[in-house]
This record gives C-alpha cells, structure tokens and sequence, in this order.
C-alpha cells in the first residue's frame, strides 16, 4: 500500500503570485494546452502545466531550484490558445519575480521597484542623489556658451558614480544566480558536467535569440529582443573604447584625437536600435493585446526605463547639436537619472532575465536535460 502525500500548502505564495500578474491563476483546470502548444517546452516534463497547478496549490518548494520557469520566454502562445483564459504566460512571469525576489538582496527593493504605487519614488531617489552630487561637485545647472556635457558631468564624475552602481547591480545579479545554480544543481539530483562548452553553447543561443524565432502568435518579439540586446552590447562597447582612450590611454578627450568616430558610430548604432526595438516592443504588445494581454506593470516598467534611456540618448545628442543649452542639460539629466536607474535595478527588474533565464538555458545543457529533450523528439 502506498503512503499518502502531505501537501502543506503555502497561501501567502499564492496570493503573492495573484498579486505579481497571476490574477488569472484560478481558471486553469489542467486541459494541458499549454504543454502542448508550447514550441521551447522540453519533451520530458514539459512546462507550464505542472508549473500552474503548483502554483494553484501554493506549493512554494517546488519552484526552488526550478529551471523550467526560466525556460520559458514568455512567447506567449499558451496563452492564446488558453480555452479558459489562464494567462499560463503572465503566471509564470509572475513566478518569475517571486524567483528574483527569492535570490536578490536586498529582497525588498523587488517589491519597491515593482509595486507601480511607488513608481515616482524609485526615480525621484536617483533623481534627488545625482542632483545632490552634482551639486556638490558644483556643475548641476545650465551652462552658458556651447552645449559641453562633461561640463555639467565630468568624466570623473560619471566615472565615480556609475561605476559603482553597474557594480552593485552585476554583483547582486552573479550572487543570486550562484545560489540558483546550487538549487537546480540540488533540486535535478546533476552532479556535474560540460560547463564550458555549455556556456558557450548557451551564449550562441543567446546571441542568435533562436529561442524567440520559434514563438508563433508575437513572432515579431523576435527582431525588437534582438534590435534591444544589440543596442546594448553597441553602447557597451561604446563605453569601452571611451575607458580605452580616456583611462587607458590616457588622453583627455576621444573626440579630440580622431578617436570620436567609432564611439559616436557605435552611441548613434545603439541609440537608434534601443529605440526601434521598445517601439516594436510597444507596438507587439497593443496588437496581440486582445489575446495575451498588455502585459503587466513589471513588464512596462523595463519598456519604461530602457524606452527612455535610448530617447533622452538620442535627444541629448541632437540637443547639443542643435545648442539648445537650455532644454539639453535637463534632457542630459533625465538620461543621466535613466541610466543610473538601469543599473541599480537591474537585478530587481524585469532585466534580471538577463542572469537567470541565461543561468538556466545553460543548466539545461550541463544536465544533459536538453540532450535528452532533442533525442525524445527525433525519435
């Protein structure tokens, strides 16, 4: 005869995944559909069935170390073919955030970053540090003459500021995915395996987006994820060949020795990439939103921040062209405020898929899971 199960339901998960974008948790009924449709699914224990009916039951101990969650890139097709409306899309982003929460600290700044109640907050405090900063070093204000930023922020300054909070921001996001290895390392009974050629397996995956391609009702979520990843390694390295001929090289200024144009291709590259991606991104969501939904507040506030990184970008740029001096250094200001707010948040929001998701493709590969995934299915 065999034992009987305890399950200990816990309430407070369920409640806190309702809370985060699962308001329609409850309608599932476990039709499988979901499972189904799914193309990135893995044959062998396929998501997000398994993923609902756990969380219906507030079964907290089953997401621990899971790497299904984070498989799952949110293209949405379950939801479209839900027949009941459950949104198994929207809930497993809401679990998401429970995981980001699990494995950030401080854990309260995800619940601050992400309760659209305190939505002025988080961008008044950068707002008020770097006003406060800049006052000191005393250059916050409108400088007459030609449009010069580095006389409103200096090289040192941003140097100084920003260094750290992309520190800190990186340091919290490779804290937290360690202890999410260790978990599915723990919770899938994996021992060991290929790390490096997983790694390398898995940032080829990630370069191509090839995951994004096989989404059917938002296939467009493909070009602006890609148009929005490469505008960010563009104004990486942007930055970089800024250090290289400041720091490194030790010159006072890129743009005087004939090193200005690489860094402008790549800003300009960047800029306008950022841009035509959160656009798409917008336009996606406003025309599939009658089946999946406009999404959440979660997903709106990364849209919100990286839109306005890319366009109080570009418009300093054309600002300083143009030398409005005094509409470009509070344009500048707001860029400044948007980007110190990327970097600080990023393990808190939405951007955290960036260290997760990435951590658990590549468990997928060094357990051997996919392997056996891509077997199943061609035999």
């Amino acid at each position: 005869m065999s034992e009987a199960t305890v399950v200990k339901p816990d309430l407070d998960f369920v409640k806190e995944v309702i809370a985060a974008g699962g308001e329609s948790l409850k309608k599932c009924y476990q039709c499988a559909t979901c499972s189904v449709v799914c193309n990135v699914t893995p044959d062998e224990n396929p998501f997000p069935r398994k993923e609902m009916v756990w969380a219906q039951w507030g079964l907290k101990e089953k997401f621990q170390g899971n790497p299904d969650v984070w498989l799952c890139h949110q293209c949405n097709d379950c939801t479209a073919y839900c027949p009941r409306g459950a949104k198994p899309g929207e809930v497993l982003g809401a679990i998401r955030k429970q995981a980001i929460k699990q494995y950030s600290a401080p854990a309260a700044l995800v619940d601050i970053v992400n309760n659209k109640k305190l939505l002025p907050l988080i961008f008044i405090v950068p707002a008020v540090l770097l006003a406060l900063l800049l006052s000191v070093a005393g250059t916050f204000g409108i400088h007459e003459g030609e449009v010069v930023y580095s006389k409103f922020a200096s090289i040192l300054f941003l140097q100084v500021v920003f260094t750290p909070a992309l520190i800190f921001g990186l340091a919290v996001g490779v804290l937290g995915v360690k202890k999410f290895w260790d978990d599915m390392k723990k919770a899938n009974n994996v021992q060991s395996g290929d790390l490096k050629a997983s790694i390398i397996a898995t940032a080829k995956d990630i370069a191509g987006h090839q995951k994004f391609k096989t989404c059917d009702v938002s296939g467009d979520r493909y070009t602006s994820h890609l148009l929005v990843f490469y505008s960010f390694v563009a104004l990486g390295i942007a930055t970089a060949l800024g250090v290289l001929y400041i720091d490194i090289l030790g010159l006072e200024s890129p743009f005087g020795f004939g090193y200005g144009t690489p860094v402008k291709l790549f800003g300009l590259i960047g800029a306008v990439a950022i841009l035509a991606g959160t656009i798409l991104m917008m336009s996606s969501r406003f025309k599939n939103e009658e089946k999946l939904g406009a999404g959440s507040y979660y997903d709106w506030l990364l849209i919100g921040i990286v839109g306005t990184v890319g366009l109080s970008g570009a418009l300093s740029w054309l600002l300083r062209l143009g030398g409005a001096a005094s509409v470009a250094y509070p344009v500048y200001f707001i860029h400044l405020v948007a980007v110190f707010s990327l970097f600080i948040y990023l393990p808190y929001s939405k951007l955290a898929h960036l260290f997760y998701r990435s951590a658990a493709m590549c468990f997928n590969k060094y357990s051997g899971r996919e392997a056996q995934s891509q077997g199943a299915g061609q035999s």
